[in-house]
Formats: C-alpha cells, structure tokens, sequence
C-alpha cells in the first residue's frame, strides 16, 4: 500500500470515532477509488471486530494459580536477599542485638576479675567489700565477682555480680539492692546500663 500517511491516520482516526466530518468524506472517497487502501481498511475493522469480541472472555477459576505453580521455584538465597533488601533497618537491628549480645556474653565468660566501685569510704578485703559501721557512701556501689557487707549506709543502689551481699542489722541502703549470678540477669543488666548510657548522651 502506497497511499499517503494521512490517509492511514484517517482511517484511524475513522475507526476510533474521532474523525471530523471533511475528513470523513476526504476517506471515503480515497476508498472508492484505492483497492488497496480498501483492503487495508477492512483488515483493520476485522482486528477490531476480534478484540471486543474477547472482551468479555474471562479466565477459568484458578487460572492465576495454577500458572503461579508452574513457574520454576525461586532459589531460597534470592527470596532472602530480596528480604534483605526490603526490610533494611530489621536487617540492621538484628546484627547489631546479635553482635551486642556475642560481645557481652564474651565479656561475661571471660571477665572473672574483681572490680568494685570507686568510693573513699569503702574498705576492700581480697575480694570483700565492706561499708564500714558509721560511714555513709554516696553513690551506687558496684561489685564484681565479689562479696559486699554493708554495715554503714550506701545512699544509692546496691549491684553485685557474681557474688553475695550481706546486710548487718545496722546497715542501710536507700535504693535497690541487686544480686545477679546468672548470666541472664547480668545480660539484663548490662542491657539496661546501655540503655541508661544511650539516654544520658540525648538528655
């Protein structure tokens, strides 16, 4: 077919109804005379026939599922990568709890040296800690893998790790007394001394 562009576009323009009336006429009488063009305008009028009589051709029921279960399954390492990549910030949050958790579990399995608190008024014996009868320690006391006997007063809290506290009859404490030997309660622990640490810095 050897006819002019704009004839074509007519026929376009004809078939989607938005052809102008001069047009129109300006076609049909292209027609009358082209056999070609003719041709070409009826093959254009049959594909559109074909189309709006599958328009209202549904798929069978299932249909979408059974091509789903077809399909080649996906490789499990792409389905993980792809959630990776989809939940970025779960992703990051679980290497850093994990990451914490290795080092403070490595911290507790290898850290069995006696430390205490530093306060002027407390007397260290070996590895026992004692609030003498009469003097008032200021601040929280802390004692690892240690014991602490309080027979003063300790005008803070009270936290010993791996070891044991006692309290004369005489002896006080203002705040809460902890005693943590296992390793749970001392992830706890630590878990919140981090926490504490974190705020402190925004505060």
């Amino acid at each position: 077919m050897n006819c002019p562009e704009h004839i074509v576009l007519l026929m376009h323009e004809q078939l989607d109804g938005d052809i102008l009336p001069e047009d129109e006429r300006t076609l049909k009488e292209h027609l009358s005379i082209c056999k070609s063009c003719q041709q070409h305008f009826y093959e254009l009028e049959k594909s559109i026939a074909l189309v709006q009589s599958t328009s209202h051709v549904e798929a069978p029921a299932g249909f979408t599922a059974n091509v789903m279960e077809r399909l080649p399954k996906e490789k499990r390492r792409v389905s993980v990568q792809r959630w990776f990549q989809t939940h970025p910030f779960v992703v990051a949050a679980s290497f850093f709890l994990i990451l914490m958790g290795t080092s403070i579990f490595s911290s507790w399995s290898n850290d069995q040296t006696f430390s205490v608190s530093r306060q002027s008024n407390l007397i260290v014996e070996n590895n026992n800690v004692i609030v003498p009868e009469g003097e008032v320690v200021k601040g929280d006391v802390v004692v690892k893998n240690g014991n602490i006997r309080i027979e003063g007063k300790v005008e803070g809290s009270v936290t010993v790790v791996n070891g044991e506290q006692y309290t004369a009859s005489a002896g006080r404490v203002t705040g809460k007394i902890t005693v943590i030997d296992e390793m749970f309660e001392w992830l706890w622990y630590k878990i919140k001394s981090i926490g504490s640490d974190v705020i402190g810095v925004f505060e």
